[in-house]
């Protein structure tokens, strides 16, 4: 293995702002710290997740990590140097995950849009080997965010769910799961009407197309509500008595509603692991990627339209 640098390439930004304007390519930041805890990884493949951008649009920064920082929630890679407390992991291992344990505090500040990356152990899965690092790096913030709102509705076999926001990186997660993983009796989903087949090939029942469908004016009702766009003020109707409904997007609603942020864990990428390897959980990756490391702004810029179909990954990170 080639020997590890102390300075490496990122992209990283000094000041808060939108990524075309602030997002510079930076090749000498110093190498992250290796904590006792913590595997140093050599990224392959980096995922973007709205939450990069937010970030940058200074929506936490009361609890954000001192700037300049590198962003990039969601890694694959391989493990290059263990800290000395570290059991699962050792040099060489391919690994996935989402590098920070709560996503709104505190966030690493040489995240995975870098050569280099150290994470703590526990957040980190071994890669399933069916899958490339690409369609790995898509899946951790978004595939755990989907499981964690399942788990929190008490969603289990024989209950149905309507997910708003179907087409997107945890709604194409949010389909997988309750029809394959939890045995959902019943999945339908809102997407606009290009994403609709998309939807049926994931494991929806009842594709929905919001921009000719009212979900309010549904016949019937469902046991859980998942709400992956921030679609809240129209979206009680169609809970049944007694129903659950979850949301990822501030702000926090009343009851029935429960909103969470994600607190990433690499038990529950290990625990999805046979589903992964079986194929009966798929990654979702939009078309356009991955893009090359070089056009990380670009990258950005195409999530930030809100068009991309799964996600948007970069790589070969070099």
């Amino acid at each position: 293995m080639a020997a590890i640098p102390t300075h490496i390439k990122a992209w990283t930004y000094s000041e808060y702002g939108k990524s075309t304007d602030i997002l510079k390519f930076d090749p000498n930041v110093p190498l992250p710290e290796l904590k006792e805890d913590h595997v140093l990884i050599k990224v392959v493949a980096a995922a973007l997740n709205p939450i990069d951008y937010k970030r940058m649009e200074a929506l936490f920064k009361d609890t954000d990590s001192p700037l300049p920082t590198a962003p990039g929630y969601d890694v694959a890679g391989v493990v290059v140097k263990v800290g000395s407390e570290v059991k699962k992991f050792k040099v060489g291992d391919e690994v996935y995950g989402d590098i920070n344990e709560n996503a709104l505090e505190y966030p690493k500040v040489v995240g995975s849009l870098a050569e280099y990356t150290a994470v703590e152990e526990k957040l980190l899965a071994h890669k399933p080997k069916n899958l490339s690092f690409v369609e790995a790096a898509s899946l951790p913030l978004a595939i755990e965010t989907a499981y964690e709102g399942l788990e929190r509705a008490g969603f289990s076999a024989g209950k149905s769910i309507l997910v708003l926001g179907g087409a997107g990186g945890v709604g194409t997660h949010v389909i997988q799961l309750a029809k394959h993983v939890f045995g959902a009796s019943k999945v339908a989903a809102t997407s606009s009407t290009g994403k609709l087949e998309l939807l049926r090939k994931l494991g929806a029942d009842m594709p929905i197309d919001y921009t000719k469908e009212n979900v309010e004016n549904l016949p019937e009702k469902f046991d859980v509500v998942f709400d992956a766009v921030g679609d809240a003020d129209t979206t009680f109707k169609p809970l049944k008595e007694g129903g659950k409904f979850v949301t990822i997007v501030p702000p926090a609603l009343p009851p029935p509603a429960i909103y969470y942020i994600l607190k990433s864990d690499g038990a529950v990428l290990e625990k999805l692991k046979p589903y992964l390897e079986s194929g009966k959980v798929k990654p979702i990756l939009d078309p356009k990627s991955p893009f090359p490391f070089s056009q990380t702004v670009e990258a950005f810029s195409y999530l930030e339209t809100n068009r991309a179909v799964g996600k948007v990954v970069i790589h070969p990170i070099p």
